[in-house]
């Protein structure tokens, strides 16, 4: 084998150009499956190589390998089920042996696929043995259990195009295009670092030894497909690498994107980052502590020991044909304004150690506090703030729930004239009334038409809160699930402030202003809440407010104040 085999092409499943435009035609008669955005991340690094040396989604017999000892049926190692999952429905319509066109949510073409397996996995000891744990806290045993299809299908792909990407496409390289870039350039030893989150000094530092103790070039390689939810979003991120960039010397360093879904699942995702970066022609790679780890588990737990990833990737590092370059935890000390590696230091108790966490640097911007140069980059803690603004200026969500006649109208007009007087930020009221005139007119009462009506109501508001906006709402929204649901989605632009109001059932029938109680008393109103139906009481509201005996300026008082104490509004 020479030495450069790293930069010798790679196998691709695209056909010619020309075959491809045929394919088009034909692919029109054949059944077609809409992908998911995880799903089109992982075609994307099929098509291209990234994912050699997979012909396609995993067979059941590669599936079950994979699951049980990281290999494909042939022997390879290959750590990731990389499954097409899909609806049952759709899956009994298929015939074994037949082909499906994949698309884009567009409806666009992308490839064919023939349909070699269809099965039902076992989604418990897929999560046990990938994630090593069936916990819902990491966030793919999630997507695994209450988004992914029922039922996987294998077989081989045939590739047509790339899925269309509008942003950054200059920055992005196909596993062929790094290699003879790499060749242009004379460049042998390759050092990849692998990222999900923005680049602040002490990775750069990181970085910098990393190339330099593997007398090798250095490629920043973040992740743009998918990465956790709640990660900074990766317009921002890339954003920031690229004021970044700047401060590495140009000749020896390169930055690419990948269009990786990543799955979060520690030492087997460590492995397999490897082997996608062994794909795209590197050399080196550095893992770092608790390597693509999702945070905790429902104990409370770290997922996976801080240098189980190192562990399991050393083991497989021959047969990789990738060198691992373990990641050393830096810290900045003050007292030589540098930054040096935690277990390199021989004077710990006579010098100040200073670090700040992932956390600490999500609350300094939330409160708008200052973020020191030795931490990071001005430029990138720039681009940071302009996408989490302190929080007394980004848009929020207030949730009243409670009983019919519990007064949360009132005190919701109450709050919306209180913050309009504040200024600062727009103000919209989501009450029943004016919900069920312009968004749900056509909506009944059955459970299902409240939970339709409860949804929109999230959507507009989670839309609000993105741009900047105050939303007030006011609906009955007695399911804890449908609240939960609203919470998620809103709380990825803002915060998501849910205040119950307690008024007993007994208060709301003997105020009954609008008679409705009466009627529900009498059957002729079906399903009615606290009468004929349940109400969840809401476990840990961020407030509970009492309306008995106590005037409704009050009760939007208790609301004001404690959106100062979460920082919301500036007291």
């Amino acid at each position: 084998m020479s030495t450069l085999s790293n930069l010798a092409p790679i196998p691709e499943l695209y056909v010619s150009y020309e075959s491809a435009q045929k394919l088009k035609v034909e692919a029109a008669s054949l059944k077609s499956h809409d992908l998911s955005p995880r799903q089109i991340c992982d075609l994307e690094l099929l098509m291209n190589g990234g994912f050699n040396p997979l012909k396609g989604f995993l067979s059941e017999a590669d599936y079950n390998g994979v699951v049980e000892n990281m290999r494909l049926a042939d022997g390879q190692l290959w750590p990731m089920p990389i499954t097409l999952d899909v609806s049952e429905d759709f899956a009994q319509s298929l015939e074994i042996g037949e082909d499906i066109a994949l698309r884009d949510q567009e409806g666009v073409i992308l490839a064919t696929m023939t349909v070699t397996d269809r099965w039902e996995p076992n989604k418990s000891v897929e999560a046990e043995k990938v994630f090593g744990a069936d916990d819902i806290a990491h966030p793919a045993v999630d997507y695994l259990h209450n988004q992914a299809g029922k039922i996987y299908l294998g077989g081989p792909i045939t590739g047509i195009q790339q899925p269309v990407h509008y942003d950054f496409r200059a920055r992005r390289d196909t596993p062929n295009e790094l290699r003879a870039y790499f060749r242009k350039l004379g460049w042998r030893k390759i050092v990849a670092f692998q990222t999900r989150n923005p680049l602040h000094r002490a990775h750069q530092e990181l970085t910098f030894r990393a190339a330099r103790e593997a007398e090798a070039n250095l490629l920043i390689h973040p992740v743009v497909g998918m990465t956790k939810p709640g990660d900074v979003d990766h317009f921002t991120r890339v954003r920031c690498y690229e004021a970044v960039l700047d401060k590495y010397p140009a000749s020896t360093t390169s930055m690419s994107l990948l269009p990786l879904a990543m799955r979060m699942a520690g030492p087997r995702e460590a492995v397999w980052h490897g082997l996608i970066r062994k794909n795209h022609g590197l050399t080196h790679f550095i893992v770092g502590r608790d390597h693509a780890g999702p945070g905790k588990n429902s104990q409370g737990e770290d997922f996976y020991g801080p240098y189980d990833a190192q562990e399991l990737f050393q083991e497989h590092e021959e047969e990789m044909g990738i060198k691992m370059v373990p990641f050393k935890h830096m810290v900045w000390v003050a007292e030589r304004a540098q930054y040096e590696a935690i277990d390199e230091i021989e004077d710990k108790d006579d010098i100040t150690i200073l670090n700040i966490s992932g956390t600490e640097l999500r609350r300094r911007l939330a409160e708008g506090l200052e973020i020191p140069e030795w931490f990071s980059f001005p430029e990138v803690v720039s681009e940071l703030r302009k996408t989490k603004p302190p929080r007394a200026n980004q848009g929020f969500t207030v949730f009243f729930t409670g009983f019919s006649g519990s007064g949360k109208s009132t005190i919701a007009n109450a709050l919306m004239v209180k913050l309009m007087e504040m200024g600062g930020r727009p103000v919209t009221l989501l009450d029943g009334d004016i919900v069920r005139k312009n968004l749900s007119s056509e909506l009944g009462f059955s459970k299902e038409h409240r939970d339709l009506n409860i949804q929109r109501i999230g959507y507009v508001a989670s839309e609000i809160t993105k741009n900047g906006g105050i939303a007030i709402c006011a609906p009955i929204a007695p399911y804890a699930t449908t609240r939960r649901q609203v919470r998620q989605g809103i709380e990825q632009y803002g915060a998501f402030v849910e205040v119950h109001v307690a008024t007993s059932i007994e208060e709301c029938e003997r105020r009954d202003r609008k008679g409705l109680y009466k009627l529900a008393r009498e059957g002729k109103i079906k399903e009615f809440t606290g009468i004929s139906d349940p109400y969840d009481v809401p476990e840990n509201p961020e407030l509970r407010v009492e309306t008995e005996n106590v005037d409704v300026d009050n009760c939007a008082h208790q609301v004001i104040l404690k959106l100062e104490a979460m920082g919301l509004i500036k007291g």
